[in-house]
Order: structure tokens, then C-alpha cells, then sequence
């Protein structure tokens, strides 16, 4: 059971609550010995875990819908009161709905942990959803479970998401392209790879604040900017901070863009970018394990700090 979604004092904002700030395999990743995996074992107060890539937003404060759903996404919701089933019932939740920037493991593994009843919809690109059906078949799992209707995103096209119940939510989101990569699970694709990786404007139709998360960038595009445009807020894919981190710290043989991730530093890299950008709050998320940034008593937390973009933590949460 949802609560339900009256109409709203125009007072009451667009809440995001960033549920997991790091990349696929969390903070300390569970088969990894770099220097903040270990810091964070031993207790470091530099160095904070976090939990896997997703976001949660309301307009109402009383349905929420989630941006990717992670692995790590019952610690989370545990985490987050507002996520708690709504009282008085005796089950039920408070989640409108689940909207996915791609196919990756990291990204949509949870939803299998939210297989026990209740409604709501999916919200993915046809080519996603297809990905999701066959090689990966969560749609087809979940259907045994409970009812789970998928909505396709079409690039560039702006949808109302729905609540449950059909009425609408407050929220407007528009996808767009930032990458065109397919997940390692899926072999030999060499299809069109349009709508592989998004970008998601969501936008509250009382107040007007939008919301750009986009955790996947190959690099930046001028879709990209033009999903900026009078944006309150970015959560912007923070995954490495070099080109060569990957292959610096042995964990592949690519590079960060290789592997469709923009590196932070660099004359091409995100934090340029995001240090003129006229968005107020401007932070990183997705950010992998390796990420030297994540140390906060090293140099390049301060120089992404003193650039005026935040390192994003599992629990920050703001109003638009």
C-alpha cells in the first residue's frame, strides 16, 4: 500500500537523498586492498564508506522514486527513514517507482531485493529494458513476485512519472544520452547502442527545481550541457580521478574513458567543467573505490573541495 499524493502546499520542495555515493562494489569493496579499502577497515575517520551508486527523490515528501537500485539497496532503505513502510499499515512502502540510467549489475541488482509484494513501475530505455529481458531477465524474475509494470524512456522526450495509482507525482523526468556502452554481460553487442547509458532531468512541475544525474559520462557533450541549463543541482559521475587509474592501480587494462567514465582531473576531465558551471550544487557521485579523492585529508579532496563541487557521502540530502 502508497500513501497517497495530494496536491501540495507550493512551500514543500523537491527532496533528493543520495542513498549510495560510491561505484559497483561499495566502499570498502569486499575483494580489495587499496589504501582507502584500508583506511576504511581500520577505522580511518579520512575515509568514509559509502554504499553503491543510487538516489532517491520526492516531490511530496511522501512517495519517492528511486535513481538506480543498487545491490546495496536494503542497507540503504534501512538506512532512511522515509523509506520505511508507511504507518499504520502493516506492510506497504513508500516508493513510487524505480528509474534506471542503464543495465549495469550495480545499477539494478536491488531490484530483486524488492521482490516482496507492493506496486510500482519500472522506468528504463526500450534498449535497457530489452538487455534486462534476456540476458539479464530481472523483469522476468520480479513478474513472479509481484507486478511490476515497465514504462520505456525515450531520448530527449519529457514524461510525467506516475504514481501507482496513475496520478501524477509532481515529477517530470527527460532522458538523455551520455554514453554508448552495453554491460560486459551482454556479448557481442555491436547493435545500435542508442540509449545504453542516460542521463536523467528530473524536474518538480510546482517549483521548477531540476535535479541532472547522470553517473555514467563518456565525456562532456553538449547534451550535457544543454541538460544543465538552469539545473538547481548535478550529481555527476565521479567514478576515477585519471585517465590511467584504472591501469595505475591494476584494476584494468583501460583507461577510465575506455571504460566510458570521464576522468575528474585533466584538461578534459569533469572537475574543469564543474567549477564554472553556474548550478549550485554541483557533486560527485559513483565514485570508485581507488578514487584518491575519497581521502579527505589528501590533495585531491581539497582541490575538488576549493574548486566548489562536493565529494558525495551516503546520506547527503537537500531541497530544490
Amino acid at each position: 500500500m502508497h500513501t497517497g499524493s495530494a496536491k501540495r502546499p507550493c512551500e514543500i520542495r523537491m527532496r533528493v537523498r543520495i542513498l549510495g555515493s560510491a561505484a559497483g562494489g561499495g566502499l570498502p569493496q569486499w575483494n580489495c586492498r587499496c589504501a582507502n579499502c584500508e583506511a576504511v577497515r581500520a577505522g580511518s575517520p579520512d575515509v568514509q564508506p559509502r554504499t553503491q551508486s543510487s538516489v532517491a527523490v520526492s516531490a511530496d515528501n511522501r512517495v519517492w522514486f528511486l535513481l538506480n537500485v543498487s545491490a546495496d539497496v536494503r542497507q540503504q532503505l534501512l538506512a532512511f527513514a522515509e523509506l520505511w513502510p508507511p504507518k499504520p499499515n502493516r506492510r506497504g512502502t513508500t516508493i513510487g517507482g524505480c528509474v534506471l540510467t542503464d543495465a549495469e549489475i550495480d545499477h539494478t541488482s536491488g531490484l530483486l531485493q524488492l521482490r516482496e509484494g507492493c506496486h510500482f513501475g519500472i522506468f528504463s530505455t526500450e534498449l535497457v529494458h530489452r538487455w534486462l529481458s534476456s540476458h539479464f531477465p530481472i523483469g522476468t524474475i520480479l513478474a513472479h513476485f509481484a507486478d511490476r509494470p515497465w514504462a520505456h524512456l525515450t531520448l530527449n522526450d519529457e514524461l510525467e512519472l506516475p504514481l501507482p495509482d496513475g496520478n501524477p507525482s509532481g515529477l517530470r523526468v527527460r532522458a538523455f544520452e551520455t554514453a554508448q556502452d552495453a554491460p560486459c554481460f551482454v556479448p557481442g553487442e555491436n547493435a545500435d547502442l542508442t540509449g545504453g547509458v542516460i542521463g536523467l532531468e528530473i524536474t518538480d512541475s510546482v517549483t521548477g527545481g531540476k535535479l541532472v544525474y547522470a553517473p555514467g559520462v563518456a565525456a562532456i557533450s553538449e547534451t550535457l550541457r544543454d541538460a544543465v541549463r538552469g539545473a538547481s543541482c548535478i550529481l555527476m559521475d565521479g567514478t576515477f580521478w585519471s585517465d590511467d587509474e584504472p591501469i595505475q592501480t591494476g584494476i584494468s587494462d583501460e583507461t577510465a574513458s575506455q571504460m566510458g567514465h570521464v576522468p575528474v582531473q585533466g584538461p578534459t576531465g569533469s572537475l574543469r567543467w564543474l567549477t564554472d558551471l553556474p548550478v549550485r550544487r554541483r557533486i560527485l557521485v559513483h565514485i570508485n573505490n581507488t578514487n584518491p579523492m575519497l581521502d579527505e585529508s589528501g590533495p585531491e579532496w581539497r582541490i575538488v573541495t576549493e574548486c566548489g563541487v562536493r565529494v558525495g557521502v551516503d546520506g547527503d540530502e537537500f531541497e530544490l
